[in-house]
C-alpha cells in the first residue's frame, strides 16, 4: 500500500534551543490507523501541528498525498483534517452553521447532503440547531469531527478525541473513527488511552524526546516485545516454592493456592510442559490454569523507560 505521508529527517527546534522533533522520519500508509504514542511533552502534537502547517519546522522534509508541506502548502492542508486537543468553538453559534463554515474556509462549494450525512453519522444531526454551548462536552468533539471531515480530506489528525469523554461515549467514537476508515480516511491518532491505541490501531509508532523510537504493526509489535503469565492454582497450598522449582520464573500469590509463571511470547519455547511435569513430580495437584498476555500498555511503559535509562 503506497505512503500518503512522507516524513523524512523533520527537525522542529525552538528559538531558546530546545529541539521538539529530532530527525523524525517515517511513512504512514493510506487507509491506516496509525497510533502515535508517548508521554506528555514527547512531540506528538508538535508532529501534528507541523504536517498540518500550524508549526513550521526548521529542517528535514514531509508531504502529505505527494504535496509538500511547505512548497505545496495549500493542496497539502486541503487533504488533511485536524481534530485538535482543545475544544475551540464559537459558543453561540448552531452546530450545523459552524461545520458548514469550516467547509466554505476551503474553498467548497455548499454540500448540504454532505453536511447532513457527517451529522448523522457522528448522531449530531437531531442536535444540527443547537447552540454549541448547550452540548455536553463529548457531543463538542463530534462537532470538532464534523468541521474536520466537512471539507473531505483523505488524511484525519485526532489529537486526543476522546479526552475527558465517559467510556461508553468513548466506545461509540471508536465505532466512527473505523467507519471513517472504511471509507477510505488515513487516520493519525495520538492518545493516552493505551487501550484504545491497542484496540483501533494498525500499526504503532512511540515517540520520546522528539525520536521516533519505532513504528511497527501491532500485531507483530506486540508478539515481538509482549510476555504472557501462566496463573496455576493448585489444590493445596503452599507455604513457599519448592527448590526443585527454583530454575522457573515462578512467583507465589499472597494465599499460597496459586503459582505465577512468566515467559516470553517471542521465546522458543515456553517451558509451561516442562514445568508441569515438574509439579506432576514435585506431587502438587493442577485445579486450574490461566493465561494472561501484556497489553500495549505494559510495552509501552517498557519502551520509554528503556529510552529513558
Amino acid at each position: 500500500m503506497a505512503a500518503i505521508v512522507r516524513v523524512e529527517g523533520l527537525t522542529k527546534t525552538y528559538r531558546g534551543g530546545f529541539t521538539a522533533l529530532d530527525n523524525v522520519t517515517l511513512a504512514i500508509e493510506e487507509g491506516e490507523i496509525l497510533a502515535l504514542l508517548g508521554p506528555n511533552g514527547a512531540g506528538k502534537t508538535t508532529l501534528i501541528s507541523t504536517l498540518c502547517g500550524i508549526t513550521t519546522p526548521t529542517g528535514g522534509h514531509a508531504s502529505v498525498g505527494g504535496h509538500d508541506i511547505i512548497t505545496g502548502y495549500r493542496a497539502a492542508r486541503a487533504m488533511i483534517g485536524l481534530v485538535p486537543q482543545e475544544i475551540a468553538l464559537e459558543p453561540f453559534e448552531k452546530v450545523i452553521n459552524t461545520v458548514r463554515f469550516s467547509r466554505g474556509l476551503f474553498g467548497k462549494p455548499r454540500d448540504e447532503v454532505l453536511i447532513e450525512k457527517i451529522l448523522r453519522q457522528l448522531s449530531l444531526w437531531d442536535k444540527r440547531n443547537n447552540r454549541i454551548r448547550e452540548l455536553s462536552g463529548g457531543m463538542k468533539r463530534r462537532v470538532l469531527i464534523a468541521k474536520a471531515l466537512c471539507h473531505e480530506p483523505r488524511v484525519l489528525f485526532l489529537d486526543e478525541p476522546t479526552a475527558g469523554v465517559d467510556v461508553e461515549l468513548r466506545r461509540d467514537m471508536w465505532e466512527v473513527v473505523r467507519d471513517l476508515q472504511k471509507s477510505g480516511v488515513t487516520i493519525i491518532l495520538t492518545t493516552h488511552y493505551l487501550e484504545e491505541a491497542e484496540a483501533m490501531a494498525d500499526r504503532i509508532a512511540v515517540i520520546n524526546r522528539g525520536e521516533i523510537l519505532l513504528i511497527e504493526d501491532k500485531t507483530a509489535l506486540m508478539r515481538r516485545m509482549g510476555s504472557k503469565s501462566l496463573r496455576i492454582e493448585l489444590v493445596t497450598s503452599l507455604d513457599a516454592i519448592p527448590a526443585s522449582l527454583a530454575t522457573y520464573d515462578l512467583d507465589r500469590a499472597e494465599d499460597g493456592h496459586s503459582l505465577i509463571y512468566n515467559y516470553q511470547t517471542r521465546a522458543e519455547g515456553t517451558g509451561i510442559t516442562r514445568l508441569l511435569q515438574a509439579l506432576a513430580e514435585e506431587g502438587l495437584s493442577v485445579r486450574d490454569i490461566e493465561t494472561r498476555e501484556s497489553s500495549l500498555e505494559e510495552i509501552f511503559v517498557g519502551l520509554v523507560r528503556e529510552d529513558a535509562a
